[in-house]
């Protein structure tokens, strides 16, 4: 099965939460998934945040949001962080937020501890909290141009050139078991319940696209594969980042366009 973010489930049950789209219940069950229960910290004074997602929600319509946007910034490319630059520095560490969308500027960092072993892995997560300086226009990047439309095109350009550049530098040197990875991450979809009741097929069809391609760059991602020299390793590399940039701007232009 594919996943997105932990910021972009939050973003997109907590818009539909707020606008009468979806429970509660069913809001904590998605963000959260196999997590331990997830909690949250307010900082920089930030004195209406409970200290769990449940009373989250309502804190935010009391507050006046009535939408969230997720981003997911990576080095070189912080695109859509608000500032100020501690907030930005932990996104960038965590390679996601979540901002209002109206109402008042605040952002949620989220702050993940592995636990457990391979076999029975846990995550604890908490939510940090706070005022942000102010929420950019568009959060979607140069890539995707900020539409859904164009990042769906941009992906499906995406897929084109992640295969071209894949078979030429090799990823099947990475053994038999990625091959049956590969194969099984290009048929893989979101599980059902990931996003909420209603949410457009487009969407949905990006987000799975977006997912399959991450997947697979995370495969290529574990070695050179077939690169001979140094130039070529650095060529690959470059269009691999290249490629994941397409898509977490995609996740973004996605998960934004249903607030």
């Amino acid at each position: 099965m594919l996943d997105i973010p932990r910021s972009a489930r939050l973003a997109a049950w907590g818009t539909a939460w707020l606008q009468g789209r979806a429970s509660a219940t069913d809001v904590v069950r998605a963000v959260e998934g196999d997590d331990e229960p997830h909690r949250v910290e307010p900082r920089d004074g930030l004195e209406w945040a409970p200290d769990d997602l449940a009373g989250l929600l309502p804190a935010l319509r009391k507050a006046g949001v009535r939408a969230l946007h997720v981003v997911l910034p990576a080095p070189g490319d912080p695109v859509g962080l608000p500032g100020p630059p501690a907030f930005n520095g932990a996104a960038l560490e965590a390679g996601e937020c979540v901002l209002s969308a109206d109402g008042p500027a605040w952002g949620a960092v989220p702050e993940v501890t592995e636990f457990g072993s391979e076999w029975e892995p846990g995550h604890l997560v908490t939510w940090h909290v706070q005022p942000v300086v102010e929420r950019p226009a568009a959060v979607a990047g140069p890539l995707t141009g900020g539409g859904l439309a164009d990042a769906e095109r941009a992906l499906k350009e995406g897929l084109l050139a992640a295969t071209a550049t894949l078979d030429r530098l090799d990823v099947a040197a990475l053994g038999p078991d990625a091959a049956e990875q590969l194969r099984l991450v290009r048929r893989a979809d979101l599980p059902p319940g990931a996003l909420p009741v209603g949410t457009p097929a487009r969407t949905l069809q990006v987000l799975s696209t977006a997912g399959r391609l991450r997947a697979v760059l995370s495969l290529a991602g574990h070695d050179d594969g077939a690169a001979v020299n140094a130039f070529e390793a650095q060529e690959r590399a470059r269009a691999l980042r290249e490629l994941d940039g397409l898509c977490r701007h995609a996740v973004v232009a996605a998960v934004n366009s249903l607030g």
